[in-house]
């Protein structure tokens, strides 16, 4: 057996799990509003680019002030730095194609799909999520080690952590050292 087969894991808690837990001395919140890909760049000349998705300013605004408004309550806060762990719950509307139609548009087609699997790119609102933490939550999202918990969902799941509405629930904590060696 290597040595890295006997280290300990990050403990990730399982998906039907109650509330979970942020480890001291983490930072939980919750952001409201419709998570953006980072997209593209555009070059507009004279060394200028612009993103060219106009959804990805507001959403690291509303991030970047979810953040602040939640360490701006943490006396002698500093942003995070060293090997750092995060989850990241994005919640999604439901479409409307998802629902039956006439008395029966409460319920779900059979053919819906159980988790958004489609655009945005998880990897590109992981990215503007990312972007928008940077000096509020952590030094720089290169301390990101690892993520005990990533996804995408529907806001009528019953899981922990996803939201009624479209948003999304992030925790970020020191990795331990112990487990980082």
């Amino acid at each position: 057996m290597t040595a890295a087969a006997t280290r300990p894991e990050v403990p990730a808690a399982p998906l039907a799990a109650g509330p979970w837990p942020t480890p001291a001395p983490g930072v939980s919140f919750t952001v409201y509003g419709l998570p953006a890909p980072q997209g593209s760049k555009r070059h507009v000349g004279n060394g200028v680019m612009i993103e060219s998705s106009k959804k990805v300013k507001p959403w690291r605004q509303d991030v970047k002030q979810a953040a602040l408004d939640t360490v701006q309550q943490m006396p002698g806060w500093t942003p995070l730095d060293g090997p750092l762990v995060a989850s990241m719950v994005f919640t999604f509307a439901r479409p409307k194609g998802h629902y039956r139609t006439g008395r029966n548009a409460h319920l779900l087609r059979d053919s819906a799909p159980a988790r958004p699997h489609g655009m945005p790119d998880l990897s590109k609102i992981l990215r503007s999520t990312e972007d928008a933490l940077k000096g509020v939550v952590w030094a720089d999202d290169a301390r990101v080690v690892g993520y005990a918990r990533l996804g995408k969902f529907y806001a009528e799941t019953d899981v922990p952590d996803v939201l009624s509405m479209p948003g999304c629930v992030i925790r970020v904590w020191p990795l331990d050292e112990a487990v980082a060696s």
